[in-house]
C-alpha cells in the first residue's frame, strides 16, 4: 500500500496525516507541530496529551513543538541570543513559532514515504525579531522511521546568533522503569539546583522531576522502555546538546492540557542547540537540526 498525505481538521486546526504502511504521523500547520506518531495498534511513539486543546494562538501540550529562535526562558539564553530579540512584549518561553501558522510550500507520496515541507519567513511574521531567516522543518515519514529536519537559513547581510529545539514527548510505559541509554560520562547542567555542571554516571533513571541540559552529545540516544519491550532511538545531526524533561507529581498538577497523573506516560527527550551549543549564522549561511526517530524491539 503506498502512502499518503490527508488534510484533516482538528477542532480550530487545520491538520495533515501522513501514512505508511500501518504507521500515522498528524501535523498541525499550527507551529508545523507534530501531534502524533503512531505504528499499528501499538502505544503511540510520540505523546499527545489527553488534555490537549486545538485552538488558534495556543501552543498544544505533547507531540514535538518547535521551540525557535530561543529555547526556553529567554533570559537564560547565551548574550547574543538575547540581543537578537528587540520585541516591547515580555519574550514567551520557547520563542515565538509555536502558535503561529506555517506555510505548506511542500507534500510528497510515493511507494516507500511520505512527507511535509513548511516554511516560516521570521523577518515577516515574528514581532520583536527583525532578522531576515527563512525557517524550514521537513517531516518524512519512511519505513524507518519519522524523520524531522529543521533548516534555518540567513538571508540577511548580518550575522544572527539562536538557541532552538525540536521539543520532543515520548509515550512511555513508566517513567519509574525506562532508561536513556547515551548519556554515560556527559556533562549536563542540573537546572533545579541552581544550574550547577554535573556528570551523568551510568544510564539516566528517573526517580522525581527532571529538568536538564545535557552537553557534548554522541550522536544517538536510545529510550529503553521494558514495560513496552520497545527501545526509542534518536539519531540526530546537527546539534551536541540535549534537554531532558519530566515534571513528575507536584508540577504536574501546575500544568495546563496536562493530566495529573500524565507525568508517568512521557518523557521529553529535546533535540536542542543550547547555551555553548547555540546556533551562530553569517551572512547567507545555513544550519540544520535534524532527528530520526526509530522503534526497535529489546
Amino acid at each position: 500500500m503506498p502512502a499518503d498525505i490527508q488534510r484533516i481538521e482538528m477542532d480550530q486546526l487545520a491538520c495533515w496525516r501522513l501514512r505508511n504502511g500501518d504507521a500515522e504521523v498528524i501535523v498541525a500547520e499550527q507551529g508545523a507541530q507534530v501531534l502524533s506518531y503512531r505504528q499499528g495498534d501499538a502505544t503511540p511513539v510520540i505523546w499527545l496529551s489527553e488534555e490537549a486543546a486545538f485552538e488558534k494562538g495556543q501552543a498544544v501540550r505533547g507531540g514535538v513543538p518547535v521551540c525557535w529562535p530561543w529555547f526556553g526562558d529567554l533570559a537564560r539564553n547565551p548574550q547574543a541570543v538575547k540581543e537578537a530579540y528587540l520585541g516591547n512584549q515580555p519574550a514567551p518561553a520557547h520563542g515565538l513559532v509555536r502558535s503561529i501558522d506555517w506555510v505548506l510550500q511542500d507534500s510528497r507520496s510515493d511507494a516507500d514515504s511520505a512527507s511535509l515541507e513548511f516554511c516560516c519567513n521570521a523577518d515577516r511574521t515574528l514581532p520583536g525579531w527583525p532578522h531576515a531567516v527563512e525557517l524550514n522543518l521537513q517531516i518524512r515519514l519512511d519505513r524507518k522511521g519519522l524523520h524531522l529536519s529543521l533548516t534555518s537559513h540567513n538571508q540577511g547581510d548580518a550575522p544572527v546568533a539562536l538557541s532552538q529545539a525540536l521539543h520532543s514527548y515520548f509515550a512511555i510505559s513508566d517513567i519509574r522503569q525506562v532508561a536513556v541509554e547515551g548519556l554515560d560520562g556527559r556533562p549536563y547542567i542540573e537546572t533545579l539546583d541552581n544550574w550547577q555542571q554535573r556528570l551523568q554516571q551510568s544510564d539516566l533513571r528517573f526517580s522525581g522531576e527532571t529538568d536538564r541540559i545535557y552537553l557534548d552529545l554522541p550522536a544517538t540516544l536510545s529510550l529503553r522502555d521494558p514495560g513496552l519491550n520497545r527501545r526509542i532511538t534518536l539519531e540526530t545531526r546537527g546539534s551536541r546538546s540535549a534537554v531532558l524533561w519530566n515534571p513528575w507529581i507536584a508540577k504536574a498538577q501546575r500544568l495546563s492540557q496536562f493530566a495529573d497523573d500524565a507525568w508517568q506516560r512521557m518523557l521529553c527527550i529535546e533535540t536542542a542547540n543550547v547555551l555553548g551549543d547555540m546556533v551562530r549564522l553569517g551572512a547567507g549561511a545555513s544550519h540544520t537540526l535534524s532527528v530520526s526517530i526509530g522503534v526497535e524491539a529489546l
